[in-house]
């Protein structure tokens, strides 16, 4: 072995996520320190072995993650699987699969870093005890109405179509439907549309057969046949190419489709949940979105709001992700000061639930333990959103009783219109909404 060679292996040797690589047999040439203590099993003993049976994975015997890399050329990232360890338990990890090259770019086998995600599947369990619906928070109507209308339809198989900006938790939506279905005992397969290349897509959901294109090495069964008697989640829906969603509309109309390449007509029995975050009339108008399509998937339409349009939200959902970060960071910090509330629930959130928790995340390990997290640990562009106006409650008001009654007397003014009253107060609609609740104020 080279010097190079040497210094490679003691790098892979050095870093915590576990590493092995394959020749074109699938035979496992190298395996690192860590990938011996997450899987348990010693490096001698797995060199020159076919690495579907060391790890045993649900996907080695039909969708390897190496297979799918050396057909397309496309790397694979953050691919959840479950595989073996020496002791035949299951142990959940998280992949990145990428083909080997030689110095004449020829491929000449594959490389896989995987990490243990056990630790996260315990803090997801810990987690959903604080969650009011299946790891759901949602204090507003329109989120009650939408737990509502989830546990009303589990008896069905009515295909489901999910509406909401991007980061308002449309996936979660789509695996609470999945979890209180008649199917939660079947396959669960999820894709996102928009990953994949319009010439892959058809392949990646229906399969194809030996032969079909360039890289079609082998038969392959797609994501259809895969989940099979359970459900498909088909995110970013609208981002497939109109020939794909021809083949998926008869899917829908027939449960019948064909591999790439193959004359033989397969039938499939599959529940489709598909979301979207692109605006539905524009898509529809502009030709980029099948009607009938559409209209087929809309059966059970769940429009998920932004989370500005559900307020009350946002302070459990803060408080939800301290205790989160709190069980991932080993960290004591269990509470978000009120001048951080304030400004949390003052923010637009124009990446919804998604950018509340990044935010919260940031301010989580600036902070030091044992400590609140304080306005001032805030990401800038929270912190640089703030009205330089003073707050008319500070400024002007000297009783509750008093500000209770100028309050009642301006929201009748403009007939409860708290967009308008908040404007003449010159606050946020949200801090005025706040106050009302303190204030005891209804319509």
């Amino acid at each position: 072995m080279s010097v190079n060679e040497n210094l490679k292996d003691h790098i892979l040797d050095s870093i915590a996520e576990g590493v092995f690589t394959v020749d074109k047999n699938f035979k496992i040439n190298f395996f690192n320190k860590a990938a011996e203590r997450i899987t348990g099993h010693y490096r001698n003993e797995v060199i020159g072995k076919f690495c579907k049976h060391v790890f045993q994975s649900e996907f080695c015997f039909s969708e390897c993650p190496i297979s799918v890399v050396l057909q397309t050329r496309k790397n694979i990232y953050d691919f959840e699987s479950n595989i073996k360890n020496c002791v035949g338990q299951d142990k959940p990890i998280k992949l990145n699969a990428a083909v080997l090259y030689n110095e004449e770019n020829e491929p000449t086998g594959g490389i896989i870093s995987f990490r243990d995600i056990s630790i996260f599947e315990e803090i997801s369990i810990n987690l959903q005890k604080q969650t009011q619906f299946q790891s759901m928070i949602g204090h507003s109507k329109s989120m009650q109405n939408i737990f509502s209308l989830i546990e009303e339809i589990s008896d069905s198989d009515a295909p489901v179509f999910i509406h909401g900006e991007s980061g308002t938790g449309k996936e979660l939506v789509a695996n609470a439907i999945q979890r209180t279905s008649n199917r939660s005992d079947f396959p669960y397969i999820k894709f996102n549309c928009s990953v994949f290349p319009s010439n892959l897509l058809a392949s990646e959901l229906f399969g194809h057969v030996k032969g079909a294109f360039t890289d079609a090495i082998k038969d392959r069964a797609g994501r259809f046949e895969l989940a099979d008697n359970g459900t498909i989640f088909l995110d970013e829906v609208a981002e497939m190419s109109l020939q794909t969603q021809v083949q998926l509309l008869r899917v829908l109309q027939e449960g019948t489709f064909e591999r790439i390449g193959e004359s033989l007509t397969r039938h499939t029995d599959v529940r489709i949940i598909a979301a979207t975050n692109v605006n539905i009339k524009d898509a529809l108008g502009r030709g980029i979105f099948r009607e009938d399509l559409f209209y087929r998937l809309n059966v059970i339409p769940i429009e998920v709001p932004p989370l500005r349009n559900r307020i009350e939200d946002i302070v459990p959902l803060a408080k939800y992700f301290v205790n989160k970060f709190s069980l991932i960071y080993k960290k004591e910090i269990t509470d978000v000061e009120e001048n951080a509330l304030e400004l949390l629930s003052n923010y637009n959130w124009p990446g919804n639930v998604r950018e509340l928790e990044n935010a919260i995340e940031y301010a989580f390990v600036r902070t030091p333990k044992k400590n609140k997290i304080d306005l001032t640990k805030l990401p800038t562009s929270l912190l640089d959103n703030q009205s330089s106006t003073k707050k008319y409650f500070v400024t002007h008001i000297v009783s509750s009783d008093r500000e209770k009654t100028d309050l009642i007397i301006l929201l009748e003014k403009h007939r409860w219109n708290k967009t308008k009253a908040a404007k003449e107060l010159g606050i946020g609609r949200t801090t005025l909404w706040r106050r009302m609740k303190e204030l005891k104020i209804v319509e």
